[in-house]
């Protein structure tokens, strides 16, 4: 579960973002862009109080940063720690513990691999349920 703390600073929307970023973090993520006055020219994430992301978690993530950047925003995330790091790392199969891919999750083409590969994942650890029973 996460709490979202938002507030507003010039043209930036800022977040900081608490807690474990899993498969229930779609709808406190989500109320972040309500928030939007229609000055904002840039979206900041503040993940340093996050304790731990799991795949679900960190595609809750990336449809806010591609909501954000629809609506005009520059998205910007700081404080990666190590644990969510390295799920991004075993998603992009990157090796190395703790690999560095908060740098890299502002590439767009970074952010589409990761993207890609968890609902990739995601969909390997979903059961068929279209498959006739046995």
């Amino acid at each position: 579960m996460i709490t979202v703390r938002v507030q507003h600073h010039d043209r930036t929307l800022l977040a900081g973002v608490d807690g474990v970023l899993d498969e229930s973090a779609g709808t406190p993520l989500g109320r972040v862009l309500e928030q939007i006055t229609g000055f904002e020219r840039a979206l900041m994430l503040d993940l340093r109080r996050v304790t731990s992301m799991n795949r679900e978690g960190l595609l809750h993530l990336l449809d806010l940063h591609h909501r954000a950047e629809c609506r005009g925003l520059r998205v910007r995330v700081t404080g990666w720690r190590a644990q969510p790091q390295q799920v991004m790392a075993d998603l992009a199969r990157i090796p190395g513990r703790h690999a560095a891919t908060g740098e890299r999750y502002a590439l767009a083409g970074f952010r589409r691999l990761i993207e890609e590969r968890a609902h990739q994942a995601r969909d390997l650890a979903t059961p068929d349920r279209t498959a006739p029973a046995h």
